[in-house]
């Protein structure tokens, strides 16, 4: 004789219900996170500021760094992004331009100027509790994809720096491998002096290369397309 098959009390069914309805429910009023970038977008972390090490040296928008001027570096954020910084200790603000990339220590999430670090009151600490906001975008830091495809090598790549200076080309190499893996760098002569040149995205896919030289592009980089 077959066992009867178990069924399910009537109070059990009715508390599965309800149970899914509070998961159903939970879900539906979480808050979602808005995307990078966009303004109303926040962080919370650890700021630093870097001064006359990098002053007058070139940042990964290709602007030169002026200690002295309200801008910071940030990992991801695109170059451009305007930014309000709240120093969370003493409720300090002010607004800056995210115009390089860094920090690179770890645990920290923005390296501002001296000048934007003195106004919000951190500069003799070194760092601070602070809390990020995106206001806007300058749409000046975005660019347009040139291209250099003189040469007869098989290869396509998306050339973003050219360096006297091999630490500089080391820099933006590892600040691009955050966002965009495979960075290398090539050493070459420019009348008659050794340059340093960041490129990424080597490829014989030329379509693929210049979907991502646009992408580095609207990112805030100057790139070049170039073969090799």
């Amino acid at each position: 004789m077959s066992p009867e098959p178990v069924r399910p009390s009537f109070t059990r069914l009715v508390l599965a219900a309800f149970l899914l309805l509070m998961l159903s429910a939970c879900a539906a009023h979480r808050p979602a996170r808005q995307p990078m970038g966009i303004a109303g977008w926040t962080e919370t972390g650890i700021a630093s500021w870097y001064g006359k090490d990098f002053n007058g040296k070139p940042t990964a928008s290709g602007e030169i760094y002026d200690m002295y001027a309200m801008t910071a570096a940030h990992r991801e954020l695109p170059l451009g992004s305007i930014v309000e910084v709240t120093n969370v200790g003493n409720g300090r603000s002010a607004k800056v331009v995210i115009n390089d990339r860094g920090p690179f220590v770890k645990g920290r999430v923005i390296d501002l100027s001296y000048s934007a670090a003195k106004a919000l009151g951190m500069a003799g600490a070194g760092t601070a509790m602070v809390r990020i906001k995106v206001m806007g975008r300058d749409a000046g830091y975005i660019r347009t994809v040139k291209d250099e495809e003189t040469g007869t090598g098989k290869y396509y790549a998306v050339q973003v720096g050219s360096f006297l200076n091999p630490a500089n080309a080391e820099r933006l190499k590892t600040a691009l491998g955050w966002s965009h893996p495979g960075a290398y760098m090539v050493k070459g002569l420019v009348s008659g002096k050794t340059c340093y040149r960041v490129r990424i995205g080597r490829s014989r896919d030329r379509a693929g290369t210049y979907g991502l030289a646009r992408t580095l592009a609207e990112e805030g980089y100057p790139v070049i397309v170039i073969r090799e």
